[in-house]
């Protein structure tokens, strides 16, 4: 007879987020009521967060596989071979719950989660990036929010030292009540020397490492699978609090002790703390798995099973360990000054047990809990995308000078500066070029030129308008980022950000978004080796904007020859690589110039996307482009405006003859970029677009003081730059 005081009621097991359906089928797998702490196990096990049960149908459809793929999903995080006997181990997880419940730790735990993923895997950090979404600048919320995100990403990924090289950070209206945080990491590490979670053996210890276990963050997996509601601030005690400095001394033990050959499966302490870990390394290797409570570290006296098994206290481990090397292992741990506890053993038996003082307070089959989750097939409707707006029938600026300095001085487009500098970017000293450019890039360790680009894109008014488009556009948008820097795009890894599956009409936005990335993966061999799903982000039944951030890598052979955005020399040749712009629809300008968020978006022609990427890079390869920056929100004349920005130098620009110059102006057509050549070396670099079918322009040249499109506008430098960098500081300051 298992321990249980609790009656376990109808109102119970809704309050953890288990529909009546999901309930009788506990009752019919383990054929009685369950113990307080096996609902609880249930509800980690079995929430949205973690058994992805609206998802998996379509993830199952995404292209995971590539030559260079070592590991695709499944594990903690995605392995890519980047050569020379080395892989790079990257994910990206959300955080968003928790940071908009306590914005500081949640942000941070954030950060601390989606690190351990990689080093749990055998790889040092080496890169941090994030994808924040706030509501609109003027809401009372949001400088708070802003505020409490950005310190705490800074504040662990600073301690803990890891440079952030990259992200994104926006505003709308549809996240005033429910804000993104969207996390990602990348590790380097031997290619013969990855780590995985299957538990293999039987009658072996599994080892609690790291921190002791607290209240903190009890439920939290199941907070993050529930839409929000005016009890909100209840929520606050499901929130974890982190400790950058205790994870430093994780990783150093967990890689010293990976060294001895004592670790055979390992996994970190994430949602759903204990309980999600042990279930996953005993399902996946085909083990039980016993563990004793009494044995579990704990820095709070009097914690119950139940909320020692739900607990996501930060920085914990467990891992199954040869038992030869115990000593060994429990050495250097506490060398490090951490906790090591052996807390169970794997079993043959196919059940995860649970013992509190002496008692049964837990029985179930692990398979169930684990691999064999709900899974549904839930019903969706697809949106009949919008018709497309002619550039006919969207008004030029009265003034195009004005125009351009509103659009770069706008929430969504000004300078992020304020941001980053607030992270370390350069700590490890590898950064080769860091925030606000196309991609962040650093330096492989060891090696003279080799270097790594990252680069994290979505357009979620697009994914709004169309969610195959948007999806496809999102994909594509990170390969011409990384592209633009000179990279290969190596893989993706991919973050779902989506409101309640249970609406048919948000269902149809993640069904839509999943079938364009997988599209344009497979069109631009861009594998998904990693990722996460974030649903039922909604607060009293209004949504989010769709968002599936897409984090991607690509590899540099040769550091020497990257391309940056800033125009570097007077007189260099100026050229649109790609078709001339002609779609207004969900644009930058249909938006901040003329207050409409309508049409279509633009769309994507892979094929075009792909000829027209691969050939930027051949010349960025060759040395032959001194500037490059991929075309997208706010189209050529943002482009152009932050090229000379960058660069503070100016240029002299003559559109091609055109019936809609704010067209191909503001457009936002996809598959096009700008580079800068030398005078010289224009007209060789037209010929062979032309040879390759790929249309070429010659715009203009840099030089000057001012970004002068002839017979439209003429435009100071400064005064871009003025408003580009003014508008965050001052909102911060509460000027805005």
């Amino acid at each position: 007879m298992l321990a249980n005081d609790t009656p376990i009621t109808p109102e119970l097991v809704a309050s953890h987020g288990l529909k009546p359906d999901e309930y009788q089928r506990i009752l019919d797998l383990i054929g009685r009521t369950p113990t307080l702490t096996e609902l609880g196990i249930f509800s980690a096990m079995w929430n949205e967060h973690c058994s992805y049960k609206s998802s998996k149908k379509w993830l199952r459809t995404l292209p995971t596989t590539g030559p260079r793929v070592i590991c695709g999903p499944g594990e903690n995080a995605g392995v890519v071979d980047i050569d020379d006997g080395e892989a790079i181990i990257f994910k990206m997880e959300s955080h968003n719950h928790p940071s908009f419940i306590e914005p500081y730790q949640g942000a941070a735990t954030g950060v601390g989660g989606i690190l351990r993923d990689v080093f749990t895997m055998g790889a040092r950090p080496v890169a941090a990036m994030n994808a924040l979404r706030f509501g609109a600048p003027e809401h009372p919320k949001t400088r708070h929010l802003v505020s409490g995100v950005v310190a705490g990403v800074g504040g662990y990924g600073n301690s803990f030292g890891v440079p952030t090289i990259g992200g994104e950070v926006n505003f709308h209206a549809r996240y005033n009540g429910n804000i993104l945080v969207n996390a990602f990491a990348a590790g380097l590490a031997r290619a013969d020397s990855i780590f995985y979670s299957k538990a293999e053996g039987v009658g072996l210890p599994v080892v609690y490492l790291g921190s002791k276990t607290g209240r903190d963050g009890v439920g939290g997996a199941t907070m993050a699978s529930a839409e929000f509601d005016e009890t909100i601030e209840e929520k606050r005690p499901t929130v974890q609090v982190g400790d950058p400095f205790s994870e430093k001394l994780l990783l150093e033990a967990c890689l010293e002790l990976m060294k001895t050959g004592a670790v055979i499966a390992i996994q970190d302490m994430g949602a759903a703390g204990l309980t999600c870990s042990a279930v996953e390394m005993g399902a996946k290797g085909d083990l039980g798995i016993e563990l004793d409570l009494d044995k579990v570290p704990c820095r709070e006296e009097g914690m119950s099973a139940y909320e020692m098994m739900l607990s996501e206290s930060q920085e914990r481990m467990l891992m199954v360990l040869r038992p030869e090397q115990e000593a060994e292992a429990e050495a250097i741990f506490r060398k490090w000054g951490l906790d090591f506890a052996i807390v169970g053993y794997t079993t043959d038996d196919l059940r995860f047990r649970i013992l509190r003082h002496g008692e049964v307070v837990a029985d179930l089959p692990i398979k169930e809990l684990g691999d064999e989750a709900p899974e549904y097939d839930r019903p969706y409707t697809r949106a009949i995308p919008p018709a497309a707006i002619a550039a006919g029938d969207v008004a030029e600026p009265n003034d195009y000078a004005a125009a351009l300095i509103k659009i770069v001085g706008a929430p969504d487009m000004a300078s992020r500066r304020w941001v980053w500098e607030q992270y370390d970017h350069l700590i490890q000293g590898n950064t080769a070029l860091r925030p606000g450019g196309d991609a962040g890039v650093i330096r492989v360790e060891g090696h003279e030129k080799k270097a790594l680009a990252f680069s994290l894109d979505v357009s979620p008014r697009y994914c709004e308008a169309d969610p195959f488009e948007g999806g496809k556009q999102a994909i594509a948008e990170c390969w011409r980022n990384l592209t633009a820097v000179g990279a290969e795009p190596l893989a993706a890894t991919d973050n779902l950000n989506f409101g309640n599956p249970e609406k048919p009409e948000i269902m149809g936005q993640l069904v839509g978004a999943i079938e364009g990335i997988g599209e344009a993966c497979r069109a631009l061999d861009f594998p998904i080796v990693s990722g996460n799903v974030s649903l039922y982000n909604e607060t009293s039944g209004v949504g989010i904007l769709p968002t599936p951030a897409i984090g991607g890598v690509g590899l540099l052979p040769d550091l020497s020859v990257m391309a940056t955005v800033a125009f570097k020399q007077d007189g260099d040749a100026i050229l649109l690589i790609g078709k001339a712009g002609s779609h207004l629809g969900q644009s930058i300008y249909l938006r901040e110039i003329l207050g409409r968020e309508e049409g279509a978006p633009p769309p994507v022609d892979l094929t075009e996307e792909r000829k027209v990427g691969d050939f930027v890079r051949s010349l960025i390869r060759a040395a032959n482009v001194t500037a490059c920056h991929d075309i997208s929100d706010g189209g050529l004349a943002v482009a152009l405006a932050e090229m000379a920005m960058a660069g503070r130098r100016g240029a002299a620009i003559r559109l091609p003859a055109t019936d809609a110059r704010h067209a191909y102006l503001f457009g936002e057509d996809q598959a096009r970029y700008v580079v800068t050549v030398p005078a010289g070396a224009a007209d060789g670099v037209r010929a062979a677009a032309e040879t390759a079918g790929i249309s070429a322009t010659l715009l203009g040249h840099v030089g000057g003081e001012s970004l002068d499109v002839a017979d439209i506008a003429t435009i100071s430098v400064a005064k871009l730059t003025e408003a580009h960098d003014n508008w965050f500081p001052a909102f911060m300051a509460g000027g805005i």
